[in-house]
């Protein structure tokens, strides 16, 4: 098999193991049936998701030191030993400490080092396909892990569904980071050249913040993830409350499956078309929905609001990566697209704790939705701004 290949399947396969963040939705609900309110149910998922944002810029840095496998590894074993260590201490500063802080944190070295890896492995004009491949595992997840979380819930509780969860996180993702490497020295795969700068485009993480277009795509990132991440750690309890739907779990199935379709999809038109052209319609698209996501009351529209949610967002997670190594090179991408992915760990706070606050005052969803379409309507005008390099195929 193509080194390339085994790299990517791996990275693929790693991040199916991490997608465990996206259950959280699952979870969230049998904390509220025990008494949280839904702002301290979603405290947990909003600190692992900036902890998983912070950490990526240390560990993309690390790994672009010292290697994608050593990395991976640490985060396999943070991941596992926070989710067991979760069911032993299932209180919410528990859970904070334990999903929040050292699960965040492995998912964090983990993400880190799994798509940079693949990259470096394939030429510039399969960038887009090969982010969206690797990451789409981290979106599929949770069309196995919410089913089998509803399942360990339903037959052993929680205390013992996180300690299970964490079990087999451990063991499978500690061995696929063995399959991680980088390629040697020297080595070149055909690409395209840069023919606009006509330099090397391998930017060090300080050259990259005295460039505008990292605070371009810093507040893209963070406005549009937002929507994302609200629908996603919500979905269940907004099914029950939008459509009176007891079994708003399988919605987390669907929103998975499009999640990861939308990595994969996106990667490939903006290899096609552009970057910016595919950012645009993807916000559009995702503003246009958020606007609509309040009139969704039947379970049909409730799935498809959930699946367009799904796709708008998992490509952001294909998307800005790619951008971050057209504008910056591969060299030091873990580091650089570390410093671009805090702009999701902000997306991550601000999504689900403004979901949860809205809805404990009002009731309801709908303001949350307006102000997450504002801010989609403000990644579109910020991608205007924002011109993606050209580029000319030619054999290295």
């Amino acid at each position: 098999m193509n080194k390339g290949i085994l790299v990517t399947a791996a990275g693929t396969g790693i991040n199916l193991m991490l997608g465990v963040l996206y259950s959280w939705s699952v979870i969230k609900k049998a904390l509220v049936a025990q008494g949280w309110s839904n702002t301290q149910a979603a405290v947990p998922y909003t600190v692992a998701c900036a902890v998983f944002a912070i950490i990526m810029v240390f560990a993309g840095r690390l790994q672009d030191q010292i290697g994608p496998r050593k990395v991976a590894t640490v985060g396999g074993i943070l991941i596992g030993s926070g989710m067991i260590l979760g069911g032993l201490i299932p209180s919410l500063t528990g859970l904070i400490i334990s999903f929040g802080i050292l699960a965040g944190t492995g998912i964090g070295l983990g993400y880190a080092a799994a798509t940079p890896a693949a990259v470096k492995w394939f030429g510039p004009e399969k960038k887009g396909l090969i982010t969206g491949i690797v990451v789409s595992g981290f979106g599929l997840a949770s069309v196995y892990i919410s089913p089998l979380t509803t399942w360990f819930l339903n037959h052993f509780g929680l205390e013992r569904t996180f300690i299970y969860l964490g079990m087999i996180f451990l063991v499978i993702t500690v061995i696929l980071a063995q399959l991680l490497t980088d390629p040697p020295a020297g080595y070149r795969a055909t690409g395209v050249i840069n023919e606009t700068l006509k330099i090397n485009v391998d930017f060090t993480w300080q050259e990259m913040l005295k460039t505008s277009r990292f605070y371009l795509l810093w507040l893209m990132f963070a406005f549009s993830a937002s929507a994302g991440l609200m629908v996603i750690g919500h979905i269940t309890t907004i099914a029950k409350e939008q459509a009176n739907w007891e079994k708003g779990f399988w919605l987390v199935a669907l929103l998975a499956i499009f999640n990861a379709s939308g990595r994969i999809l996106a990667g490939m038109t903006s290899d096609r078309i552009g970057r910016v052209n595919t950012m645009l319609l993807v916000f559009l698209v995702g503003g246009v929905n958020m606007l609509l996501f309040g009139t969704y009351h039947t379970i049909g529209s409730m799935a498809i609001g959930t699946a367009i949610a799904g796709l708008a967002y998992g490509a952001l997670l294909s998307l800005f990566p790619s951008a971050t190594a057209d504008y910056y090179g591969t060299k030091n991408l873990g580091v650089n697209y570390g410093l671009v992915f805090t702009a999701w760990g902000i997306g991550g706070v601000f999504g689900p704790l403004l979901a949860g606050k809205v809805v404990d005052l009002t009731g309801t969803y709908l303001l949350a939705y307006k102000i997450s379409a504002a801010l989609l309507g403000g990644a579109v005008l910020l991608a205007l701004l924002l011109k993606i390099p050209r580029y000319v195929l030619a054999k290295a």
